[in-house]
């Protein structure tokens, strides 16, 4: 990833256009349904929503997941500024540590070991993405036990 270079004008135009494309209205029906309204409990839940062929839930997860592999090809590839783009977004940080739990065994069960690959790589690749990781999955796992919670009563 481009860290050595500082970001430039065209780093913050193609953020622009990503933003842009995220604020498209299927892509935020999709964006809703993954951050939002599926809550996966174990891998075998994601399991049934990728093998749902033909249902709405599935286009949607298959268009956020590619989405942002799309977009970390652009980090991984030196195309836009790492920090540039971790500044203006936390979505696909979000969505990796939502996912995280389950991906080994999601990738061993479909055996496809690129599954967010990318994501993870370019996540990985930066500390204050790996800090956000572990910030997001706490506050995923407080509002986990509060639903819980919330259920029992």
């Amino acid at each position: 990833m481009a860290r050595s270079r500082k970001a430039t004008a065209a780093d913050a135009e193609l953020c622009m256009k990503l933003y842009d494309l995220r604020r498209e209205a299927e892509m935020r029906k999709a964006r809703d349904f993954v951050n939002y309204q599926f809550q996966p409990q174990s891998v075998d839940d994601i399991l049934k929503l990728m093998q749902a062929n033909g249902t709405k839930e599935n286009a949607w997860a298959r268009q956020v997941f590619s989405y942002w592999e799309n977009a970390a090809s652009f980090l991984l590839n030196g195309i836009v500024h790492p920090a540039l783009f971790f500044t203006w977004n936390g979505e696909m940080v979000y969505v990796y540590a939502k996912f995280k739990p389950f991906l080994a065994e999601f990738r061993k069960a479909t055996e496809n070991p690129g599954f967010f690959a990318g994501a993870e790589k370019a996540i990985t690749a930066s500390p204050e993405a790996r800090k956000r990781v572990l910030m997001i999955q706490k506050r995923l796992a407080k509002m986990a036990g509060m639903a819980q919670a919330a259920k029992a009563k």
